[in-house]
């Protein structure tokens, strides 16, 4: 007789009281645990352990937080908010230690990886690099065109990949590539829609990009490895791939209140229910054993890649 494959349980983390709109998860750490940073639209990003336990909140900006980030060891975080501003927190004491204004909505910020720039991009349709260590120098701006422009809509996403590049993704269906020492447009892509998300996947060296039903992966510079792009039936707000296996990719969607698992044809290999709001981000732990998601109903829920394993909070019942 079949075992019967074990119920995916998800632990719900509270303390967001508005719908979260962006997941980050650290890399791993020399002990081999990780961090998570979630924004909400209480304005508040908050840190969680691995197990998902609440470390602290940050408490500072006076609008909804689009986007935070943590630097690769987990000392700083970054954060993009509505109240025009994007700031840089020490994650031991919770202090602010930049803020830096904008004329618009910040949406996505990433941090380099020596923790000494900060990329910004929002609604001003302009991504921006700051100096942390001359915070009051004017930032440069990421332009390939007369009107100062980065991209002709809302910046949706920045990251920042290896050294020096800097990928730009608008509501434009652009994703641009830029050398960070010159300044300079290197390449770009087109989509047929607003991109409505991208994120790097650091481990697998790829973004990930979605756009109206299409979600692809992206070789994060641009070189070797091909594009793969699929079209799924229905929007994904947000997806991510698994860090080791790159055998399986979650989804997020605005149009119902579930999280999907497909494998790379695209074949759906799961639908988890739990959420009671639309799914805005999801994304995958840097060991791969869980992925979170984030949701309008103001939780994030973690889920394990293979349920009944004992990992954190989770007690096995029989699994590997």
């Amino acid at each position: 007789m079949a075992v019967p494959h074990p119920k995916a349980v998800p632990l719900v983390a509270p303390g967001h009281t508005r719908p979260v709109t962006h997941l980050s998860f650290s890399p791993l750490q020399d002990d081999g645990k990780y961090v998570l940073i979630s924004s909400c639209k209480d304005g508040n990003p908050m840190l969680r352990e691995w197990t998902g336990d609440w470390i602290g909140t940050f408490i500072g900006h006076k609008g909804a937080v689009w986007c935070s980030k943590l630097s690769a060891d987990t000392s700083r975080a970054a954060s993009g908010s509505a109240d025009f501003t994007a700031k840089i927190w020490d994650t031991y004491s919770g202090h602010v230690l930049h803020s830096f204004p904008h004329n618009h909505i910040v949406r996505s910020v990433a941090m380099s990886p020596d923790t000494l720039h900060l990329l910004t991009g929002g609604q001003e349709k302009k991504a921006r690099m700051f100096d942390l260590r001359r915070p009051d120098a004017e930032p440069d701006v990421l332009t390939d065109a007369p009107d100062g422009l980065s991209h002709d809509g809302t910046v949706k996403s920045v990251v920042w990949v290896g050294d020096h590049t800097g990928v730009t993704a608008g509501e434009d269906g652009l994703v641009k590539w830029w050398d960070l020492r010159t300044r300079k447009l290197t390449t770009s892509l087109t989509f047929a829609g607003p991109i409505t998300s991208m994120e790097l996947s650091a481990p697998t060296n790829r973004l990930v990009v979605t756009s109206g039903k299409t979600v692809s992966f992206i070789p994060a510079l641009l070189n070797g490895s091909q594009t793969h792009s699929l079209t799924l039936p229905y929007a994904p707000s947000s997806a991510s791939i698994h860090p080791i296996l790159q055998d399986r990719f979650v989804t997020g969607s605005s149009s119902d209140e579930w999280v999907r698992v497909h494998d790379v044809t695209g074949e759906e290999l799961d639908v988890l229910k739990g959420h009671h709001g639309p799914v805005h981000c999801v994304e995958y732990s840097p060991d791969g054993e869980m992925f979170g998601s984030g949701s309008e109903d103001g939780t994030i829920r973690l889920w394990q890649t293979t349920p009944g394993k004992s990992y954190g909070l989770w007690q096995g019942n029989g699994g590997p």
